[in-house]
């Protein structure tokens, strides 16, 4: 009882440190301006963050996680809109890593996938507020993005995994 209790213990002060990570990342990630003039288009560094969590933890703490850095994040510097979007597309990116995962394709090509997702998300819900299907042309240019930012975090997250991998042993 006593061991588990410590592991519990662990596991929350692990949790609160990621989703600290990814509270700072996102605000750093704010400051960055990627592209100039195209809107929407981010990092994503915080999915690295998400990545470590759903591979070193497990789906379903990664996916509280991802809704309590939304949650946190809107809060924050976003407002009940910008939590609305960060929702939608957290949502479906997470459910896509979930399942490439039980799949067993590679990290980074997960983190691809899901950086693209999330893309869809957020795009399909403007679509959705807007009432306008016009910003289907604009998910081309989100999805080249979030292939490109999406593969850099997962190679960033697959060399972190590696490295703790190695510290266990």
């Amino acid at each position: 009882m006593r061991r588990n209790n410590r592991f519990n213990v662990q596991r929350t002060a692990l949790c609160g440190l990621l989703t600290a990570m990814m509270l700072v990342l996102g605000f750093i990630e704010s400051l960055i301006p990627v592209a100039a003039g195209v809107p929407g288009i981010k990092l994503g560094l915080s999915n690295g963050v998400l990545i470590f969590a759903l591979y070193m933890l497990d789906a379903p703490t990664a996916f509280v996680l991802m809704i309590v850095k939304v949650v946190l994040s809107g809060l924050m510097f976003g407002g009940v809109s910008a939590m609305m979007y960060a929702m939608a597309g957290g949502v479906m990116s997470m459910l896509t890593m979930m399942l490439l995962k039980k799949f067993h394709f590679h990290l980074v090509i997960i983190s691809m996938f899901g950086a693209v997702m999330h893309n869809v998300g957020q795009v399909l819900m403007a679509m959705l507020v807007l009432q306008t299907p016009k910003l289907m042309y604009y998910m081309a240019i989100l999805m080249f993005v979030g292939l490109a930012t999406g593969a850099v975090t997962g190679v960033a997250a697959n060399a972190t995994i590696k490295h703790i991998k190695k510290l266990r042993k």
